[in-house]
């Protein structure tokens, strides 16, 4: 009996033994052949160096279930560019195996966007009296329409809630006109618009800051005090509403509208394609699945043409027009939808050069800054340039951060420096504006 317990015993060691060494061998194995495959969701930058290669990269970007990041659409990759591609789990070995196939150079940009985009939605509190960490935390639409209805109710005699219209889902759009305590005639403007493409979250975050920061230091900060006595300054925080809550409840790496098309399944249009400045020409796309689908007709879509009716009615005022998006770092002025130079060109280059070397000077950190179409590519149908051609002048596009390394998913804790760059750069040209545009007496 004893003898056969005994065996028994040897069995059972013996086949744990071999269940060990068959997980220390394929571990081995592993490790010699380089086969592990991430089981999470990555973003790589890819360094495409020949026309094979761009080629080979456009066809990836639009499979695999992969989603381009940088440059904006498949057209723009060429030769001597690089490309941050998302890829999800399930097609990372797919996508990696073709790269080293066409022995195209990568790096992983971020191993695990879940945990980055888990970091993003985390928020203790959506109460904006809790405490200054409220601009600091990335919000969902709820929370920013409470928002702005808190932000009205507690300054009354500054801000004014204004419904100029709603989404194709019939979220309103509400815009927020700040003014100075002092009256002024003929009170110039300035425009600033944020979200219009979904997933850029710094970019509502950052209007959420310039408006707390306008009413925080109104008449302690010299330069916030003279813009608001100067100007009213309008501020929608989110364009594109349907796309920004789509990004928070089912797809983060989300970029156009939620409009349906009758041509297509395929949903959604890129409104900074939608307005009319060389409507739908190259660098804008008429096929429907495609990132930067341009609509069925210039301001087709309705948040598109609600912006462009406010403008259009307030032509006169809005001195300064400015279109706030991420990634890149950049300090941008038309034309994007052509190689054109602008009449005042030289004077808009002025202005963001002295904008980028504050930024520089202050922050220790470098922008980019030109003319769209030269410095990045051309983007027909932007919003920066129908304001330009609608007679507002001094129009601008910001790219904020940062230029790849997070990406779309920058963490909360580089809203605030983000933030204060923007703001330098803003308050940089703004106080010029003002003074080019000072009324005749």
């Amino acid at each position: 009996m004893l003898t056969k317990h005994l065996a028994q015993v040897l069995d059972t060691l013996n086949m744990k033994a071999l269940l060990i060494w068959a997980v220390l061998l394929n571990f081995y194995k592993l490790l010699k052949t380089g086969d592990c495959t991430s089981t999470h969701d990555q973003v790589l930058s890819i360094q495409v160096t020949t026309h094979q290669q761009a080629d080979i990269v456009r066809n990836m970007s639009s499979q695999y279930e992969t989603v381009l990041w940088s440059p904006a659409s498949p057209e723009h990759i060429r030769a001597d560019t690089e490309v941050h591609l998302f890829v999800p789990a399930n097609n990372l070995g797919t996508v990696t195996d073709l790269l080293k196939t066409h022995h195209l150079i990568y790096q992983v940009l971020l191993d695990n966007t879940e945990e980055l985009i888990e970091m993003q939605t985390r928020n203790e509190s959506s109460d904006p009296r809790s405490s200054a960490s409220y601009y600091e935390r990335y919000h969902s639409l709820e929370d920013i329409y409470y928002w702005i209805n808190k932000t009205a109710q507690e300054h009354p005699d500054m801000v004014k809630v204004i419904l100029i219209g709603s989404s194709y889902e019939k979220r309103p759009l509400y815009v927020l006109k700040l003014s100075g305590r002092q009256e002024r005639a003929e009170k110039r403007a300035i425009w600033i618009d944020c979200g219009i493409h979904a997933r850029e979250w710094i970019s509502p975050a950052f209007c959420l800051w310039f408006v707390q920061y306008s009413l925080n230091f109104y008449n302690l900060n010299n330069d916030i005090t003279e813009m608001l006595n100067s100007m009213d300054i309008y501020v929608l925080p989110v364009m594109n509403p349907d796309g920004y809550k789509y990004t928070w409840t089912t797809n983060r790496m989300w970029r156009k509208n939620r409009s349906l098309s009758k041509e297509s399944n395929c949903v959604g249009t890129d409104l900074n394609r939608n307005f009319d400045a060389n409507w739908c020409t190259k660098g804008a796309s008429n096929r429907p699945c495609d990132e930067i689908y341009c609509g069925q007709f210039p301001e087709s879509e309705p948040e598109a043409e609600a912006v462009a009716n406010f403008l259009r009615s307030h032509k006169d005022s809005v001195k300064l027009y400015l279109s706030i998006h991420s990634y890149g770092q950049m300090l941008l002025f038309p034309y994007s939808c052509s190689n054109e130079e602008v009449p005042n060109h030289a004077e808009l280059f002025e202005l963001v050069q002295e904008a980028a070397m504050k930024i520089r000077r202050h922050y220790r950190n470098n922008y980019k800054y030109g003319a769209s179409a030269k410095t990045i590519y051309l983007a027909p149908g932007g919003s920066d340039d129908w304001a330009y051609n609608l007679g507002i002048h001094y129009s601008f596009t910001f790219e904020l951060e940062d230029r790849g390394r997070y990406g779309f998913l920058l963490p909360p804790s580089f809203i605030s420096k983000a933030c204060n760059e923007a703001l330098l750069a803003l308050k940089s040209i703004a106080l010029r504006v003002i003074q080019k545009t000072q009324p005749q007496p």
